[in-house]
């Protein structure tokens, strides 16, 4: 019989892929973990990892029992499940990761209604982007991830994910004064000689408005990069530049700057919370879920 602890160690191994950051995520010394992978490989009689420079690389034996303990990790998601749904009160611990503009609406409501209706959960949130937090809940440092999905740049969806739409959200074009055209289009191409405020260009966001404005026809003059948006929209109000701002942006509080919608499909980026395959029957998961959609139609 396969060890089921030294299973997860591997597993841990395949998503962090090295010793030492198993060892820190699961409060290890990188030699206790190495001694339970070497007698997992002792009671499987072949190697299951191999150098890679500083890194591990899984053989393809490996690679086949991580897949079986994902599927056993997955009926234990399930078991946790239920004996959760069993209990009159939902209680225990749960851990978000939410982007900012989340962070800053959506999540703060959510909190008040779980609180108000479940005292006894503990729910701990963390500021991280999705091209982070999504690869951590994998390795269950999360629980929940809230995250977002822009125009034609579609999000890999990993088996062991399961996805739930949460809204839509918009997003247009921010500018301090106002810019001229008749159509969503020509204002956006009447602000192109304009200097931009953008998020970094390997990140979600910052491909999507690039790929945006270069489908209106022009190379966006980039003079400031930053994943803030409070920070973002200082330098709009401040005349230093155009931007794209969420209208999560502005709940419950009117806009400071001039507003234009975006050409469609451009203009709307899908939310959605990510939870692992197995735990979204979980009642604190459910809940969690059922407080962010109030949050969001609110």
């Amino acid at each position: 019989m396969l060890d089921l602890h030294r299973l997860r160690l591997l597993r841990e191994l395949s998503h962090r892929g090295t010793l030492a950051a198993v060892a820190k995520a699961l409060s290890y010394t990188p030699s206790a973990i190495s001694q339970q992978l070497t007698q997992l490989e002792a009671e499987v009689g072949v190697p299951l990892r191999e150098p890679v420079g500083r890194r591990v690389r899984l053989t393809a034996q490996g690679e086949i029992l991580v897949a079986h303990a994902e599927a056993v990790l997955e009926r234990l998601e399930r078991a946790e499940a239920d004996l959760a749904a069993s209990m009159r009160e939902v209680t225990g611990t749960l851990r978000i990761a939410a982007f900012q503009t989340t962070m800053l609406t959506l999540v703060p409501q959510a909190l008040t209604t779980l609180r108000q209706a479940h005292p006894r959960l503990r729910v701990e949130v963390t500021q991280s982007e999705p091209e982070e937090a999504l690869p951590a809940l994998l390795a269950r440092d999360f629980d929940l991830v809230l995250a977002e999905e822009y125009p034609h740049d579609p999000e890999p969806r990993p088996l062991e994910i399961e996805q739930e739409d949460l809204c839509e959200d918009v997003i247009r074009l921010a500018c301090s004064l106002p810019v001229e055209g008749a159509d969503p289009a020509a204002r956006l191409r009447s602000a192109a000689a304009r200097p931009w405020i953008m998020e970094p260009a390997d990140n979600a966001a910052g491909r999507w408005a690039m790929s945006l404005c270069r489908s209106a026809g022009f190379e966006p003059d980039v003079r400031f990069v930053t994943s803030d948006a409070l920070t973002c929209l200082r330098f709009v109000e401040q005349g230093h530049g155009a931007a794209l701002i969420s209208d999560l942006v502005w709940a419950a509080r009117s806009p400071t700057v001039f507003l234009s919608l975006l050409p469609e499909p451009w203009g709307r980026r899908r939310l959605f919370t990510a939870v692992r395959r197995g735990s979204g029957a979980h009642p604190a998961v459910r809940a969690c879920r059922d407080a962010l959609r109030a949050a969001a139609a609110a």
